[in-house]
């Protein structure tokens, strides 16, 4: 079997990259740290981008996460300062009124503050906070606000295990994008910046430090899309596709942070720049639902499972 995206699916990623391109370019990643964009929530739901995988009928496009997952990249990519990822996992499973914000996590919760409903993924149960007492926690990325929850809660009747694997999957994706933008970063850097009066690109050692990270995302993207894949065919192994994703998207992104920051040197370390508002998220993302370690760990035991089965 052959898997590649369609042309529409591929024209729908371009769209929303040109919307985010012009709508959440770095100063307005910067702004986040301090203050919330405001009126950005807004476009996006007047775009469709909160329902892509809500039914029709809901008020949403009826796509599936073949679809959603390179909107995911995307919004890693461009570190979109607002909980898309958790509205677009959560939205699908839950009624709630278009253009609502949504949020979930497991023991913090990113952007409580501001969410219309939040939802607890704890064990094998789904919960929805009612009336919340939030704890502010303190995040590596400043435009990413976390929040510790508790107060009076309503168990969902929704599957938690899928909803865990739908927002790990959107992590993963979003690992690609960041580890993609600080790539990208880095080699620009490496044509620009002169060393003994040549780029420093023209070195051997900066291009084999380039080319790490690349083909550590070239080895993770294909995971990362098979997992949405399995999860529009209702695979009984689509967790464990998520699990593999995010393990190598992780490890990805990492990699790419790492050269990345060796590339720039002593600039890269600086706050003034905007490497460090791309590397401080995608090192969130890369813990979030579960980091590389995590999900080896699960995908050993599955593989472990299956060999005494």
């Amino acid at each position: 079997m052959q898997f590649a995206f369609t042309e529409d699916q591929l024209a729908f990623r371009d769209a929303f990259r040109a919307f985010l391109a012009e709508a959440c370019g770095p100063a307005v990643v910067r702004e986040a740290w301090t203050e919330r964009p405001p009126g950005l929530w807004q476009q996006l739901s007047d775009l469709g981008l909160l329902g892509v995988e809500v039914a029709e009928d809901a008020g949403g496009l009826g796509m599936g996460a073949a679809d959603q997952v390179l909107l995911s990249e995307e919004a890693g990519y461009f570190a979109l300062p607002l909980p898309y990822l958790e509205t677009v996992a959560l939205a699908p499973l839950l009624e709630h009124e278009p253009g609502a914000m949504l949020t979930l996590g497991a023991e913090l919760v990113p952007d409580a503050d501001l969410a219309d409903t939040v939802v607890l993924v704890l064990g094998d149960r789904a919960l929805r906070v009612t009336e919340a007492e939030l704890a502010p926690r303190r995040s590596v990325d400043g435009a990413r606000r976390l929040f510790e929850v508790s107060g009076s809660m309503e168990e969902l009747d929704i599957d938690a295990d899928r909803l865990r694997t739908r927002a790990t999957l959107g992590s993963a994706a979003a690992c690609l994008g960041l580890g993609r933008r600080v790539l990208e970063m880095a080699v620009e850097y490496a044509k620009v910046r002169n060393q003994f009066g040549r780029a420093i690109g023209s070195f051997q050692a900066v291009q084999h430090h380039l080319v790490d990270a690349r083909l550590a995302l070239e080895f993770a993207a294909p995971l990362v899309y098979r997992a949405a894949w399995s999860l529009d065919a209702g695979d009984a192994e689509a967790g464990l596709h998520v699990s593999m994703a995010k393990s190598l998207a992780a490890e990805a992104a990492d990699v790419a942070c790492k050269k990345s920051l060796q590339v720039h040197g002593a600039i890269g370390y600086t706050i003034e720049y905007d490497l460090h508002l791309y590397m401080k998220r995608a090192w969130a993302q890369q813990r979030t639902w579960g980091d590389a370690a995590d999900h080896r760990h699960r995908v050993s035991l599955h593989v472990l499972g299956g060999a005494h089965a």
